[in-house]
């Protein structure tokens, strides 16, 4: 009987794969420089963003991770939902998975890149065992186009929920992980959201910094975001996995999204719970991970916060109920 799995042995996979399919494309080839390796995000010599260290060397981070990607030297391909599919995506997932099946056999595997069918197979035959929930690369849009917001997620789910979480940044060197109790990480430093009270914090929505997915919410609520926004200030990042850890490291306070798959979520609700902010559908109910289908996301950093935020979304939504997901 193999070992139970390990974040530190699970951090240290992915960041290899990454290392090995990220690194030899899209390097040094016309794309716009978004910061030296050795730097902090904004290129300077100083401290990453998280005040903690920069992006790190050739040989501890991706190849190409604090450069920007020339579109033209990735292909990709549209997928029939519209969204973009490269052959990094496959070979990641391709290597993830063999590692993942021959250390731990007893495991499924699902992948965002699998057929629905296989997807949906996968879940029928683990339900009540345990899979691994895997994006190979989040943000595949933002990859293909140079835009340097993109990772990793992987979570292993048990009755219903993330019992692990991996998600990789390799353009920040940031891995967050989280496992149930045990805290959540981000490159092995405690990671907490702001308290109700802590110094800082907000106390209010009109204080926040929120990250909103116009395109998949219903045309009603995302006009009355438009015309009368309750935050200081909204952002749309393009990766979902490391939206969560943006939100759990302190970054925003808020994040609404229309519609995720469980590959977008598992890994990042973890991680956010674990840190301890809140996050439901828009309708209110729990966001497990029994169901392929898409779920909607209303999530803050702590529980007086969601509150609010749950508050104003159905006094300004035109439909009671306001979402089916």
């Amino acid at each position: 009987m193999n070992a139970p799995p390990d974040l530190d042995e699970l951090s240290a996979l992915t960041r290899r794969i990454v290392a090995d399919e990220y690194a030899p494309r899209g390097v040094h080839d016309g794309g716009g420089d978004y910061g030296n390796r050795g730097t902090g995000i904004h290129g300077g010599r100083g401290p990453g963003i998280h005040g903690g260290r920069g992006v790190h060397s050739h040989s501890d981070c991706s190849a190409g991770a604090g450069h920007g990607i020339a579109p033209a030297r990735i292909a990709r391909a549209a997928k029939p939902d519209g969204s973009w599919v490269t052959a990094i995506d496959r070979r990641t997932q391709a290597r993830l998975r063999d590692e993942l099946v021959r250390r731990w056999p007893e495991y499924g595997f699902i992948g965002e890149e699998m057929p629905h069918a296989e997807q949906h197979a996968v879940c029928a035959r683990h339900r009540g065992g345990a899979y691994w929930v895997l994006d190979p690369l989040d943000g595949t849009t933002n990859f293909a186009a140079g835009f340097p917001f993109y990772g990793v997620s992987l979570a292993l789910v048990a009755d219903g929920r993330a019992q692990l979480g991996v998600v990789f940044d390799p353009v920040r060197d940031e891995c967050f992980t989280a496992e149930p109790g045990g805290g959540a990480r981000l490159n092995g430093a405690r990671l907490e959201c702001p308290a109700q009270h802590a110094a800082g914090a907000p106390a209010a929505l009109a204080e926040c910094i929120a990250i909103v997915d116009y395109k998949r919410l219903v045309a009603d609520l995302a006009e009355q975001l438009v015309r009368s926004p309750p935050y200081r200030s909204q952002r749309n990042l393009g990766a979902s996995a490391l939206e969560w850890c943006w939100l759990a490291a302190g970054r925003a306070h808020l994040y609404l999204h229309g519609g995720q798959k469980v590959w977008d979520f598992a890994a990042g609700h973890l991680i956010l719970s674990e840190a301890g902010g809140r996050a439901t559908s828009l309708s209110g109910k729990p966001l497990d991970c029994v169901r392929l289908r898409k779920r909607s996301v209303v999530a803050a950093a702590n529980p007086a916060l969601l509150t609010m935020w749950h508050d104003w979304l159905r006094a300004h939504s035109a439909t009671p109920g306001y979402s089916p997901l």
